[in-house]
């Protein structure tokens, strides 16, 4: 089983780590609403969740 000789050190550590980067989410806007979210998830938008369009929950149903 391989085992370091030597600790190697932060600075070798940090070069090989530079690739790791955080890439910027990608927004959709929705066709129905118009509301920018992120891909694949739920978002609320005047008292209802959309999810690819159309209506999941409506809080304004529940409330009446």
């Amino acid at each position: 089983m391989a085992h370091p000789k030597r600790r190697q050190s932060s600075t070798r550590r940090d070069k090989r780590r530079t690739h790791y980067k955080a890439s910027a989410q990608q927004i959709a806007t929705c066709v129905v609403t118009g509301e920018a979210h992120l891909y694949h998830r739920a978002y609320w938008h005047e008292g209802k969740m959309y999810y690819r369009g159309q209506v999941v929950i409506d809080k304004t149903e529940a409330m009446a």
